[in-house]
């Protein structure tokens, strides 16, 4: 029976990466409002210093961390600090994400490598940093953000489109090698969000019309409109929560249709 209990996350510990502001933030700030305990970790102390002041803010007392989660032997130290200080990690949101819009044929390999590293490996170290604990208890939530464009080819942005269909394809295995353990793996793939890294791109031009490119998502979305934040609150809940317990290797888009849509007659 589908209680509002089951969407409850009391007692939860949960690592969302990355998380000092935007999508991360967002995420979290549903979870803490659900019951959840809230750790994060970012690349700098600065960050991390901002994140806890918009968590305080928000009234949620987060824990922050300063971690690199490209760097392997610094994320199993973060994951066993967080295990002794807060306690073992029931729902991990793989949030830390780069993106570079740059032309294929313009893009260095080392450029393309940096965002591999941090939108695909990543996710692997930390997942395989937590999956431990996990199996212990004998439960667990893994989510993964990934990204229409796990679906999805545009120009200039291939690492991240080869990052994010890979993400897909590691969210599946996980699901496949460790569902027996009761941990349930699976993605949220944003569309297009109003975030303050996008808001460029919504300024109106000095005309009064729309940004070219905002005129292209909203014509292509049909719901008509940019997402927000508070648009993944839900779907994130629900795959951290028990009413998601045979939910395992899905990614879930939050994007208004877009996928489904092929977009209007000219």
């Amino acid at each position: 029976m589908i209680t509002d209990k089951s969407f409850r996350l009391d007692g939860k510990v949960a690592l969302i990466t990355g998380a000092s502001y935007g999508i991360g933030f967002a995420i979290a700030s549903a979870y803490a409002s659900m019951g959840a305990t809230i750790v994060f970790n970012d690349i700098s102390q600065e960050l991390v210093d901002k994140g806890l002041a918009s968590y305080r803010e928000a009234g949620i007392a987060a824990h922050g961390y300063v971690c690199d989660v490209t760097n392997e032997t610094a994320v199993q130290a973060l994951v066993a600090k967080i295990e002794a200080e807060v306690g073992v990690i029931d729902i991990l949101v793989n949030n830390a994400g780069i993106i570079r819009r740059t032309p294929m044929l313009e893009m260095d390999a080392a450029d393309f490598r940096k965002v591999i590293d941090v939108d695909l490996n990543a996710p692997f170290i930390v997942s395989k940093a937590v999956l431990p604990g996990m199996m212990k208890k004998g439960k667990g939530k893994i989510i993964n953000i990934c990204s229409m464009m796990s679906e999805l080819g545009r120009e200039t942005v291939s690492a991240y489109a080869a990052a994010k269909g890979g993400l897909k394809m590691l969210t599946r295995n996980i699901c496949s090698e460790f569902g027996e353990h009761n941990i349930q793996c699976n993605g949220i793939g944003p569309g297009y969000i109003a975030t303050p890294q996008t808001a460029p791109l919504r300024e109106r031009q000095a005309d009064g019309s729309r940004h070219p490119f905002d005129q292209f998502i909203v014509a292509k979305t049909p719901a008509a409109r940019w997402g927000t934040t508070d648009d993944l609150m839900g779907p994130a809940v629900f795959l951290a929560s028990e009413a998601s317990d045979f939910v395992n290797g899905h990614v879930l888009y939050v994007d208004g249709g877009i996928l489904a849509y092929i977009g209007k007659q000219p």
